[in-house]
């Protein structure tokens, strides 16, 4: 298996720490209002590269946080008159509520900054103790950001390029503009927890340092999150974690492109800024997990509701397939037929075809066509007018639902069953149907049709559908 590796540029082959074994980490959302669909795939595409690892075989210790103390929780929770602890705790509610709705499966450990200030503490103390962070005469703390030779390694950018842009705001008391706070001072009428430099908070940065060294150890295997964060927020998490620890951070760092709103930016001044949650009340939240996926993660993404109605489209091909499938299966005469194996041979050769391509880099793109080019064989050679073999609609089934499920979809469609009175109706009809009772028969289909019950006659038996 081969991934990019932001730090390098380049497609490295993936080397755990320990054999078998994948430790990971992954940002997660301020928790002060819902997640947008910017934070949506993010959040998809690295659940989806966990199932892919776990279904390789290794064991994956994933960590996704929550940042439950920052300016926009306490700034909205002045403006509701409430607590930053109500404000984070609704909307870690809210995300998960997301969440289950896009299928992502939660991590092994989604730690709460605010559960995390010992380590976070001890972490300020060491690079203080070690002469990379100073505290202020106000009580913040900040980050010596000259002193680490490689910073700006992961972004790519010389020192004085970063340098240039950087600024020292009212009320800082920094020795370098390019230094940046590790801990702050609370202001007046904010949450703060004692400290030796002040009564404050842990700056963002430092946070992520604390909850991966705690649950996944000094040196990790990946580190992951959208490409908005490679500068500062994962430069700074390198500086800090490396100048206290001592050793590297993580061995590979990946990070998923942005996503557009019909071709522009997203921002809230444009008006084209939507949440996973606004999006799902009129969509459905399967197919913004399928757009997720639609493309390479580390490609840009153009989101529109036309893209979203293909994605629903696409969807449907494939809820058609595994329906169809399922009812040959049902059936179905029992025993194996000639030339099944080699139907299943071809069937498997899209497992390979899946498998190389979510190997090159998570290429879910082509690992999605693998899956339609299964669909493809399935209803070339399996919806035939000869009945397929029990054995043989089982295999392709088995491999429909491995393939699907490892990307993580079709989940939404749940089974349904028929009412008596409705079964009784479809066996009055097939009775019409062999006795040539065609009048009866197509009375029978109408008024089905009527409520919504579609019903297709095959060579292997009749098929219905409950019209949308």
């Amino acid at each position: 298996m081969r991934i990019f590796n932001t730090m390098t540029r380049q497609k490295e082959e993936l080397i755990p720490i320990t054999e078998g074994e994948i430790k990971m980490y992954a940002c997660g959302p301020t928790v002060y209002n819902y997640i947008h669909i910017g934070n949506a795939r993010p959040i998809v595409v690295f659940e989806t590269f966990r199932r892919y690892l776990e279904y390789r075989g290794y064991k994956v210790t994933f960590v996704q946080n929550f940042t439950d103390i920052d300016d926009k929780i306490i700034k909205k929770a002045n403006e509701e008159g409430t607590d930053y602890q109500t404000v984070s705790k609704k909307y870690i509610e809210e995300y998960k509520k997301d969440a289950a709705g896009l299928n992502v499966a939660p991590a092994t450990y989604h730690p709460l900054a605010t559960e995390n200030m010992d380590e976070i503490i001890d972490i300020v103390s060491t690079l203080v103790e070690k002469g990379y962070a100073y505290p202020a005469q106000n009580g913040d703390v900040y980050f010596r950001t000259k002193k680490f030779k490689e910073y700006g390694k992961l972004s790519h950018q010389p020192l004085d390029d970063l340098q240039s842009g950087a600024r020292i705001s009212v009320g800082e008391e920094k020795e370098d503009a390019m230094d940046f706070a590790v801990w702050k001072a609370a202001k007046a009428g904010e949450p703060y927890w004692d400290s030796p430099w002040s009564k404050g908070r842990p700056g963002w940065h430092i946070e992520c340092s604390a909850m991966a060294r705690r649950y996944l150890g000094k040196t990790i295997d990946i580190h992951c999150g959208g490409q908005d964060l490679i500068f500062p927020h994962h430069e700074n998490e390198i500086a800090q974690s490396e100048c206290c620890n001592g050793v590297p951070f993580a061995n590979y760092w990946m990070h998923n492109g942005y996503i557009n709103v019909d071709n522009h930016k997203m921002s809230k001044s444009l008006n084209n800024f939507f949440t996973v949650r606004e999006i799902a009340e009129k969509f459905g939240y399967e197919p913004i997990r399928y757009l997720m996926l639609a493309s390479h993660y580390r490609s840009p993404i153009n989101f529109s509701q036309e893209i979203l109605e293909q994605c629903k489209a696409s969807l449907e091909r494939l809820y058609t397939c595994r329906e169809n499938l399922e009812f040959l299966l049902q059936n179905a005469p029992s025993g194996e037929k000639e030339g099944d194996a080699a139907l299943k041979e071809q069937f498997q050769s899209r497992r390979e075809q899946f498998i190389t391509a979510m190997d090159d880099d998570l290429n879910t793109a082509d690992a999605l066509s693998a899956v339609f080019e299964l669909a493809k064989d399935i209803n070339t050679h399996l919806n035939a007018n000869t009945a397929p073999s029990k054995a043989l609609c089982q295999a392709a089934l088995d491999l429909f639902n491995e393939l699907t499920g490892v990307l993580g979809l079709l989940y939404e469609k749940q089974e349904t069953s028929l009412d008596d009175e409705i079964e009784e109706l479809i066996a009055q009809r097939a009775k019409a149907r062999k006795e040539k009772d065609w009048a009866t028969a197509d009375r029978i289909r109408d008024e089905l049709k009527a409520r919504h019950i579609v019903l297709e006659d095959t060579p292997q038996g009749v098929k219905w559908h409950i019209a949308q």
